[in-house]
């Protein structure tokens, strides 16, 4: 749920510090997301959207040495806690758009569906089933439990993954449906969040 909260915290900061001061924080972040991925690559280039919900996004598109263009976006708050952190920021960033490369001829952000029944069957159709996969293939052959449900604390759909053998304390993860969802336009794995989520239990528990 990670990904959840990614603007939120900034956001919330926001109130207390001068709105030059915030818009001098997006600059900063973006030149430095620009200055980690050049260390990698020699052609990148992005731009920051504003989503309602999340706030800054910042999507940087890298050019491979056949002209073609790969796009992957990022939270603010995931980048600032990148480069607030003891590691490599560069390392991290790059790894997005080299798993990406696997697929030949470029891979900008995917087109959002256009209404509520194109994203429903986006979501039944490409999304879970995609989760799913990779959950069950990460963790195999453990029993892993996946599925929809509909959460009161997040007021929605969430996607819930878990461990049936776990019969004592928390053995299950959730995340807003809409949080994976947009991973997947940003040309993110969304499956990536359940198995932190799931690996998490797993360590909670002394499971290795």
């Amino acid at each position: 749920m990670n990904n959840e909260k990614t603007n939120e915290e900034v956001n919330s900061n926001q109130e207390t510090i001068s709105e030059e001061k915030y818009v001098e924080l997006i600059k900063a972040v973006y030149h430095n997301g620009l200055v980690a991925l050049k260390q990698h690559f020699d052609e990148v280039e992005g731009q920051v959207i504003n989503k309602e919900i999340y706030g800054p996004v910042f999507v940087y598109r890298v050019m491979d040495d056949s002209n073609n263009g790969y796009e992957c976006g990022f939270f603010l708050r995931e980048l600032v806690a990148k480069f607030q952190s003891d590691g490599d920021p560069s390392e991290w960033m790059a790894s997005f758009f080299v798993e990406l490369m696997r697929t030949e001829g470029g891979k900008l952000l995917p087109t959002p569906p256009a209404s509520e029944d194109e994203a429903k069957v986006f979501i039944d159709k490409v999304l879970v089933p995609q989760v799913i996969t990779s959950i069950r293939e990460e963790f195999a052959p453990q029993q892993v439990h996946a599925d929809l449900d509909w959460n009161k604390e997040h007021s929605g759909i969430v996607f819930e993954a878990g461990f049936p053998e776990i019969k004592e304390g928390n053995n299950v993860c959730a995340f807003p449906l809409h949080v994976l969802f947009t991973q997947l336009l940003l040309n993110r794995d969304p499956a990536d969040l359940v198995i932190q989520g799931l690996y998490k239990i797993r360590e909670e528990h002394g499971i290795h």
